[in-house]
C-alpha cells in the first residue's frame, strides 16, 4: 500500500545559499569570486583603499548614533562619532586624511541635521536570511545579508543603504539594484512585514533616491539572482570535482581592474589596466 503524502522518489531540490555580494562578484568578474571565497589560503591582496575607508567610517558613525537615545543624535554628536571612529588606511598622508575626516564629519552633521533621525530602526547592520523563489515553484535560494538600515514607515519596512561615492544614485540605481531588493524580499520574510519602499541615502549630498518595488519587479530580480546563483554554483561544484580553475572562472577585465583588490594575484588584470592609487577613487 502506498504513503499517502510521501513521495520517496522524488530528491528535494538543493537550496543554494547567496548574498548579494556574492553574487555581484560573480557578475562582475568570476575570478575574483573564486579569488575572494574559494582560494585557500586566500591568495595576495592590495592594502587599504582610502574610499573603502572613509565609506566604512561613514556607515559606522551613523550605525553609532542611532545606538544612542534619540535626543543625544545631534549634528554635534554625529560629527564627534566620525571622530571617534576614524582611521587613516590608504590615505596618502596624514594631512590627506584630516581634511576628509573633517568632510565626513561636516556630511555626517548635515546629514543628521537635515533627516528626521528621532525614530528607532527596525534593525541596523540588521542580518536578514529567507528561502525564496523566483517563480511559483520550491525554494531555491537562500538570501542572506546584511542591511544598513531597516525603518518601519506606515506598517511597511524600509530598506536604506548608506552611499558615500564620487557620484550621487538615481532613482533608476536605487531600482536596479539587486542587492536593495534582495534585502527587502528577505526582511519581508524574516521580520514578516511587507517591504517595497528602497532607498539610497548619499551621504556627502545629502540626497535620497527611492523606488518602490511591485511583486513584478522583486521577481525579476529574484530570477537574475537565480541564474547566477546556479552559473556559479555549477562553476564550484566544477572545480571541486578537479576542473580547471581558470577556465571555470575566468577574469573579466576591465578598468576596475586598476583597483581590484587581488591585483597582485592575477596577471590579467595587471596587463587590463594600470594600477590605481590607495587614493584615486576618493570623491574630490
Amino acid at each position: 500500500m502506498g504513503q499517502l503524502g510521501f513521495d520517496f522518489g522524488v530528491q528535494p531540490k538543493r537550496l543554494t545559499k547567496v548574498t548579494p555580494a556574492r553574487l555581484s562578484t560573480f557578475d562582475d568578474c568570476p575570478r575574483r569570486y573564486r579569488l575572494t571565497y574559494l582560494d585557500r589560503p586566500t591568495p595576495q591582496r592590495t592594502g587599504a583603499w582610502a574610499h573603502s575607508t572613509l565609506g566604512a567610517v561613514v556607515h559606522n558613525a551613523l550605525r553609532a548614533l542611532f545606538d544612542l537615545p534619540a535626543d543625544r543624535r545631534t549634528p554635534e554628536r554625529a560629527a564627534a562619532l566620525v571622530t571617534e571612529q576614524w582611521n587613516d588606511a590608504g590615505f596618502l598622508d596624514a594631512a590627506q586624511a584630516q581634511q576628509y575626516r573633517e568632510r565626513a564629519r561636516q556630511w555626517v552633521a548635515e546629514y543628521v541635521e537635515h533627516n528626521d533621525v528621532s525614530g528607532d530602526p527596525v534593525g541596523l547592520e540588521r542580518w536578514v536570511s529567507a528561502p525564496v523563489s523566483a517563480g511559483d515553484g520550491p525554494p531555491s535560494l537562500i538570501v542572506e545579508g546584511r542591511a544598513d538600515r531597516i525603518d518601519e514607515r506606515d506598517g511597511e519596512l524600509v530598506i536604506i543603504d548608506y552611499k558615500t561615492g564620487r557620484k550621487a544614485p538615481d532613482e533608476y540605481e536605487a531600482r536596479g539594484s539587486q542587492a536593495l531588493a534582495l534585502y527587502a524580499v528577505a526582511a519581508a520574510r524574516t521580520l514578516r512585514r511587507p517591504c517595497h519602499r528602497v532607498e539610497l541615502h548619499h551621504v556627502p549630498s545629502g540626497t535620497v533616491a527611492a523606488a518602490e518595488h511591485t511583486p513584478e519587479s522583486l521577481r525579476r530580480q529574484l530570477t537574475r539572482a537565480d541564474e547566477t546563483a546556479a552559473e556559479l554554483q555549477t562553476a564550484t561544484d566544477t572545480l571541486e570535482a578537479g576542473g580547471d580553475a581558470d577556465t571555470l572562472f575566468p577574469a573579466r577585465t576591465s578598468r576596475r581592474c586598476s583597483w581590484c583588490d587581488f591585483r597582485p594575484s592575477c596577471p590579467d588584470g595587471q596587463q587590463a589596466a594600470p594600477a590605481a592609487r590607495s587614493w584615486d577613487l576618493l570623491a574630490p
